[in-house]
């Protein structure tokens, strides 16, 4: 009984084992369906879970200054400095190393100095500062008794204090969720392709309606390419560091595909040729695409610091790749004549400006000399935020042209001086100091992420240096962006904060 009652139970699993194997077949059919909920319901779950809202509208805000003429006018200003302190408020700092709490304390003596200039030059009755010597001036000429004030122009500070302030909240929200390496890596990858986008647009409005900046008429530079911006050396500077990043992803890519994760420089070609080109292509055509709206820029300043931050940018990251002594300063000098040859052979609108009018202009070197005589006289408070283009005909120096008029001193840090006074100005330049160091401290200490930190003291270094001779970091559309990636940066030079996988091995993830 037992032995014929085995059979049949045999027989029955036998018969049984299809619909089995039919079932195996169906999930498999169905597990990518299955892998792809997971995959949606663990990015809901990211994104909701922390700083992930917070994070989310820092992308969206990243990627739109730029569009409205570079969000110079007062009423963009207003919007984003309204939606990035709400994402500030979104912004938790639960999980906050003690290096970012003490960074974010640095910005709050920052933020203080802001806060006590304004109020002098605010206040009709300021704690430190004396008065104007100009409203007394006023007073007797029209013979009537005007309130003082430590600015020249009353309430100018509070119409100008937008731009700094969105400067401050961008830079404190990307410190604040720049820890996780899933959000840094995302926010560079945002702002390369952003930039990469404004960069096709301008090549196009450049080739079919050159007289047009969006909807409104081009009145200058029509014959540069300056996309969403109005100045061309702010798009330079935007592009110059747009393709700064599309070549730290770009290398990065490659380091990853190598073996090992090292160069071994005899057997690079062949490492090379394994790489898929599918997998860098668009990578390429990116980077391309940012480096021609560069160099059609026309900028002397804007595209020469653009190739000199790529070629130290490219000699850092492959420093640990070279020979010990002799090999950063032959990839420097290989970068640099490569630098040469492009702007040889790609730069003719910048070369015929160097030509034409040397390295910088005579009227602004005279402008600067008249900026220096503001400061001097204005050391404590200055003039008042917002009144550079009131203050600066009083000092005009007589070589200067007298053709058009002066709204900004070309130098941000002396205009910033001049407006502020110094010792606010020397606050600001002590922590643009410390944020270097810090940066500096990532790209050297750091193994892994370590292009993060670097991404950020390029584009940082960029954008310092050209507003030394310009005024790049005063265009919002410029600014807002960079700044959350310096954020990023100083958060990513102490530690990733994250468990998270690694970047994506594409960069369009």
């Amino acid at each position: 009984m037992p032995i014929s009652g085995s059979t049949p139970s045999r027989a029955g699993s036998t018969r049984r084992g299809s619909p089995r194997r039919r079932s195996s077949r169906s999930v498999e059919e169905a597990s990518p369906i299955v892998a792809s909920l997971h995959a949606v319901r663990d990015l809901f779950q990211w994104v909701f879970a922390g700083n992930g809202i917070a994070a989310a509208l820092l992308m969206l805000i990243v990627t739109a200054a730029p569009f409205p003429f570079g969000s110079a006018d007062d009423i963009p200003i207003a919007f984003w400095c309204v939606c990035l302190s709400l994402c500030l408020l979104l912004v938790t700092l639960r999980e906050a190393s003690t290096a970012q709490l003490w960074l974010l304390s640095g910005i709050g003596v920052i933020v203080i100095g802001y806060g006590v200039v304004l109020h002098e030059q605010l206040s009709d009755r300021p704690w430190f500062a004396h008065y104007h010597p100009i409203w007394t001036q006023a007073s007797a000429i029209l013979g009537a008794e005007l309130t003082p004030s430590a600015s020249i122009v009353r309430h100018a500070a509070f119409f100008a204090i937008g731009a700094p302030l969105a400067n401050i909240l961008a830079l404190s929200i990307g410190l604040a969720i720049g820890a996780d390496r899933r959000f840094a890596w995302l926010l560079v990858k945002v702002l390369a392709w952003s930039g990469a986008c404004y960069a096709l647009y301008g090549l196009l409005a450049q080739v079919f309606e050159p007289q047009m900046v969006l909807w409104r008429e081009k009145v200058a530079y029509i014959g540069s390419v300056t996309a969403t911006f109005v100045n061309r050396n702010t798009a330079a500077c935007y592009f110059g560091s747009c393709t700064t990043l599309w070549m730290l992803l770009i290398l990065t890519k490659i380091r990853r595909h190598l073996p090992g994760r090292r160069v071994a420089w005899r057997q690079l070609r062949a490492d090379l040729r394994l790489i898929p080109p599918s997998d860098i292509a668009l990578d390429l055509a990116a980077f391309a695409v940012c480096l021609v709206a560069m160099f059609m820029t026309g900028s002397r300043a804007g595209v020469g610091l653009s190739l000199l931050i790529m070629v130290a940018a490219f000699s850092i990251f492959i420093r640990r790749d070279l020979p010990p002594r002799s090999g950063i300063w032959l990839s420097l000098g290989t970068g640099t004549l490569i630098a040469l040859g492009l702007m040889q052979f790609l730069g003719g609108r910048v070369n015929n400006r160097f030509e034409t009018r040397d390295l910088v202009d005579a009227g602004r070197l005279e402008a600067w000399k008249s900026t220096l005589r503001i400061i001097h006289d204005n050391l404590w408070f200055g003039t008042g935020m917002g009144t550079f283009t009131s203050a600066f005909p009083a000092y005009r120096s007589p070589d200067i042209s007298i053709q058009g008029f002066w709204n900004a001193a070309h130098s941000t840090p002396l205009e910033l001086a001049s407006e502020v006074g110094l010792p606010l100005a020397l606050l600001i330049t002590a922590g643009w100091m410390a944020m270097l160091i810090v940066l500096a401290r990532g790209v050297l200490c750091r193994s892994r992420d370590a292009v993060l930190p670097l991404a950020a003291a390029a584009t940082a270094s960029l954008g310092l240096l050209h507003s030394t001779v310009d005024f790049s970091l005063q265009i919002p559309g410029y600014s807002i962006p960079f700044f959350a990636l310096f954020g990023v940066g100083l958060a990513q030079s102490f530690s990733s904060g994250s468990r998270a996988d690694p970047a994506p091995q594409s960069s369009t993830t």
